[in-house]
Protein backbone atom coordinates (compact mmCIF):
# COMPACT_ATOMS: atom_id res chain seq x y z
CA UNK A 1 0.00 0.00 0.00
CA UNK A 2 1.00 3.27 -0.81
CA UNK A 3 2.17 5.15 1.88
CA UNK A 4 1.91 9.36 2.68
CA UNK A 5 4.63 11.51 1.84
CA UNK A 6 6.35 12.58 5.11
CA UNK A 7 6.06 15.95 6.72
CA UNK A 8 8.77 17.98 7.04
CA UNK A 9 10.57 18.66 10.54
CA UNK A 10 11.95 21.82 11.13
CA UNK A 11 14.43 22.52 14.37
CA UNK A 12 14.38 25.52 16.11
CA UNK A 13 16.13 27.02 19.35
CA UNK A 14 17.68 23.09 19.90
CA UNK A 15 14.31 21.49 19.66
CA UNK A 16 11.89 19.66 17.14
CA UNK A 17 8.92 21.49 16.59
CA UNK A 18 6.19 20.22 14.18
CA UNK A 19 5.47 23.25 12.04
CA UNK A 20 2.40 24.01 9.99
CA UNK A 21 2.28 23.38 6.50
CA UNK A 22 2.27 26.98 4.41
CA UNK A 23 0.50 26.84 0.89
CA UNK A 24 3.53 25.32 -0.52
CA UNK A 25 4.30 22.67 1.75
CA UNK A 26 0.72 21.92 1.43
CA UNK A 27 1.29 21.04 -2.68
CA UNK A 28 4.48 19.07 -1.87
CA UNK A 29 3.30 17.00 1.01
CA UNK A 30 -0.15 15.96 -0.82
CA UNK A 31 -0.47 12.33 -1.79
CA UNK A 32 0.50 11.89 -5.17
CA UNK A 33 -2.64 9.72 -5.65
CA UNK A 34 -4.74 13.18 -4.77
CA UNK A 35 -2.75 15.32 -7.61
CA UNK A 36 -3.36 13.02 -9.63
CA UNK A 37 -7.27 12.75 -9.14
CA UNK A 38 -7.61 17.00 -9.64
CA UNK A 39 -4.95 17.11 -12.67
CA UNK A 40 -5.12 13.59 -14.80
CA UNK A 41 -5.31 10.23 -13.53
CA UNK A 42 -3.38 8.92 -16.24
CA UNK A 43 -0.30 10.97 -14.93
CA UNK A 44 2.83 8.94 -14.03
CA UNK A 45 3.76 9.13 -10.57
CA UNK A 46 6.84 10.73 -11.85
CA UNK A 47 5.42 13.26 -13.14
CA UNK A 48 3.42 14.10 -10.14
CA UNK A 49 6.51 13.85 -8.20
CA UNK A 50 8.50 16.15 -10.53
CA UNK A 51 5.24 18.84 -10.61
CA UNK A 52 5.32 18.87 -7.07
CA UNK A 53 8.87 19.65 -6.85
CA UNK A 54 8.48 22.01 -8.89
CA UNK A 55 8.58 25.93 -6.61
CA UNK A 56 6.70 28.26 -8.80
CA UNK A 57 3.89 25.79 -9.32
CA UNK A 58 2.72 24.87 -5.79
CA UNK A 59 0.94 27.82 -4.97
CA UNK A 60 -1.31 27.39 -8.05
CA UNK A 61 -1.32 23.31 -7.09
CA UNK A 62 -2.38 24.36 -3.81
CA UNK A 63 -4.99 26.56 -5.25
CA UNK A 64 -6.42 23.61 -6.97
CA UNK A 65 -6.13 21.05 -4.56
CA UNK A 66 -8.12 23.01 -2.12
CA UNK A 67 -10.80 24.45 -4.95
CA UNK A 68 -9.45 27.74 -4.49
CA UNK A 69 -11.14 28.23 -0.87
CA UNK A 70 -10.53 31.61 -0.04
CA UNK A 71 -9.53 30.85 3.78
CA UNK A 72 -6.98 29.16 2.30
CA UNK A 73 -5.35 32.82 1.48
CA UNK A 74 -3.65 33.28 4.69
CA UNK A 75 0.01 32.78 4.83
CA UNK A 76 0.36 31.96 8.19
CA UNK A 77 -2.23 28.82 8.84
CA UNK A 78 -0.95 26.91 12.11
CA UNK A 79 -0.89 23.76 13.44
CA UNK A 80 -2.96 21.38 11.43
CA UNK A 81 -5.33 19.29 13.26
CA UNK A 82 -3.04 16.85 13.48
CA UNK A 83 -0.32 19.28 14.40
CA UNK A 84 1.86 18.40 11.20
CA UNK A 85 1.99 14.64 12.05
CA UNK A 86 1.62 11.78 9.28
CA UNK A 87 -2.03 11.07 9.11
CA UNK A 88 -2.00 7.36 8.78
CA UNK A 89 0.44 7.34 11.65
CA UNK A 90 -2.79 8.60 13.15
CA UNK A 91 -4.87 6.07 11.78
CA UNK A 92 -2.41 3.04 12.98
CA UNK A 93 -2.68 4.50 16.81
CA UNK A 94 -6.19 4.94 16.63
CA UNK A 95 -7.20 1.45 15.25
CA UNK A 96 -4.96 -0.02 17.53
CA UNK A 97 -6.56 1.34 20.56
CA UNK A 98 -10.16 0.01 18.47
CA UNK A 99 -8.73 -3.26 18.06
CA UNK A 100 -6.92 -3.06 21.64
CA UNK A 101 -8.59 -6.20 22.56
CA UNK A 102 -7.21 -8.78 19.98
CA UNK A 103 -4.02 -6.98 20.24
CA UNK A 104 -3.28 -8.41 24.20
CA UNK A 105 -4.61 -12.05 22.62
CA UNK A 106 -1.66 -12.01 20.38
CA UNK A 107 1.60 -13.30 22.13
CA UNK A 108 3.30 -15.63 19.78
CA UNK A 109 6.56 -14.02 18.17
CA UNK A 110 5.85 -14.87 14.55
CA UNK A 111 2.36 -13.66 14.65
CA UNK A 112 3.30 -9.86 16.52
CA UNK A 113 6.70 -10.10 14.00
CA UNK A 114 4.24 -10.15 11.17
CA UNK A 115 1.81 -7.28 13.16
CA UNK A 116 4.30 -5.11 14.28
CA UNK A 117 5.66 -4.86 10.43
CA UNK A 118 2.59 -3.97 9.15
CA UNK A 119 1.39 -1.63 11.96
CA UNK A 120 5.17 -0.68 13.89
CA UNK A 121 5.85 -1.44 17.27
CA UNK A 122 4.60 2.28 18.62
CA UNK A 123 1.29 1.86 17.16
CA UNK A 124 1.24 -1.63 18.69
CA UNK A 125 2.59 -0.46 22.17
CA UNK A 126 0.03 2.28 22.24
CA UNK A 127 -3.13 0.13 21.77
CA UNK A 128 -1.94 -1.55 24.53
CA UNK A 129 -1.66 1.16 26.95
CA UNK A 130 -5.18 2.32 26.07
CA UNK A 131 -6.98 -0.91 26.55
CA UNK A 132 -9.65 0.42 28.56
CA UNK A 133 -10.76 2.89 25.24
CA UNK A 134 -10.84 -0.82 23.26
CA UNK A 135 -13.86 -0.76 20.88
CA UNK A 136 -14.22 -4.24 18.89
CA UNK A 137 -15.19 -6.66 21.04
CA UNK A 138 -14.85 -9.70 18.02
CA UNK A 139 -11.28 -11.44 18.70
CA UNK A 140 -9.29 -11.54 15.83
CA UNK A 141 -6.36 -14.05 15.93
CA UNK A 142 -5.26 -13.92 12.35
CA UNK A 143 -2.25 -11.00 12.37
CA UNK A 144 -2.75 -9.98 8.73
CA UNK A 145 -6.07 -9.67 9.16
CA UNK A 146 -5.90 -7.88 12.62
CA UNK A 147 -3.55 -5.03 10.73
CA UNK A 148 -5.96 -4.82 8.17
CA UNK A 149 -8.33 -4.54 10.37
CA UNK A 150 -6.29 -1.96 12.65
CA UNK A 151 -5.44 0.22 9.50
CA UNK A 152 -9.34 0.11 8.16
CA UNK A 153 -10.52 1.26 11.44
CA UNK A 154 -8.15 3.39 11.96
CA UNK A 155 -8.52 5.58 9.22
CA UNK A 156 -12.61 5.65 9.41
CA UNK A 157 -12.16 7.21 12.38
CA UNK A 158 -9.89 9.97 11.15
CA UNK A 159 -11.69 10.42 8.63
CA UNK A 160 -15.34 10.64 11.22
CA UNK A 161 -12.87 12.55 13.11
CA UNK A 162 -12.36 15.42 10.84
CA UNK A 163 -16.12 15.44 9.68
CA UNK A 164 -16.89 17.55 12.00
CA UNK A 165 -14.10 20.43 11.34
CA UNK A 166 -13.89 22.84 8.67
CA UNK A 167 -13.87 21.74 4.79
CA UNK A 168 -9.93 23.92 4.52
CA UNK A 169 -8.74 22.04 7.64
CA UNK A 170 -10.34 18.59 6.55
CA UNK A 171 -8.74 18.83 3.53
CA UNK A 172 -5.45 19.56 5.13
CA UNK A 173 -4.79 16.24 6.44
CA UNK A 174 -7.15 14.27 3.88
CA UNK A 175 -4.71 15.11 1.20
CA UNK A 176 -1.87 13.51 2.52
CA UNK A 177 -3.77 10.39 2.48
CA UNK A 178 -3.61 8.19 -0.44
CA UNK A 179 -7.03 8.04 -2.32
CA UNK A 180 -9.52 5.46 -1.47
CA UNK A 181 -9.04 5.24 2.57
CA UNK A 182 -11.68 4.65 5.17
CA UNK A 183 -11.08 7.88 6.20
CA UNK A 184 -12.81 8.80 2.68
CA UNK A 185 -16.29 6.99 3.93
CA UNK A 186 -16.47 6.41 7.47
CA UNK A 187 -19.38 4.69 8.87
CA UNK A 188 -21.65 5.44 11.91
CA UNK A 189 -20.00 3.30 14.00
CA UNK A 190 -16.75 5.38 13.68
CA UNK A 191 -18.10 8.60 14.38
CA UNK A 192 -19.60 7.19 17.53
CA UNK A 193 -15.80 6.49 18.58
CA UNK A 194 -13.73 8.89 16.97
CA UNK A 195 -13.69 11.90 19.42
CA UNK A 196 -12.50 9.43 22.36
CA UNK A 197 -9.89 7.97 19.76
CA UNK A 198 -8.52 11.37 18.68
CA UNK A 199 -8.38 12.85 22.26
CA UNK A 200 -5.58 10.13 22.76
CA UNK A 201 -3.58 10.51 19.54
CA UNK A 202 -3.72 14.11 19.61
CA UNK A 203 -2.74 14.26 23.49
CA UNK A 204 -0.02 11.38 22.65
CA UNK A 205 1.07 13.66 19.57
CA UNK A 206 1.45 16.41 21.95
CA UNK A 207 3.52 14.66 24.41
CA UNK A 208 6.51 13.82 22.05
CA UNK A 209 6.79 17.34 19.92
CA UNK A 210 5.06 20.35 22.58
CA UNK A 211 4.95 23.49 21.02
CA UNK A 212 6.45 26.15 22.10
Amino acid sequence: MSMPVPVKIAQLDGSFQLHALDRSELAASVHPTRLGARLDPALSAATLAQLQKCPRLRRRLTELLLDNDSESNDVDWGPDLLRGNDPHRAALLAGSVWHARSLLKLVSQPDLTVLIERIGADAHAFGIRHLAHAIADRLIADPEKLAHQIEHDGHACLGAWLHHSPVMERNRVLLRLPVGTAADNPEPKHGDAAGQLFSLVVGHFEAENPLI
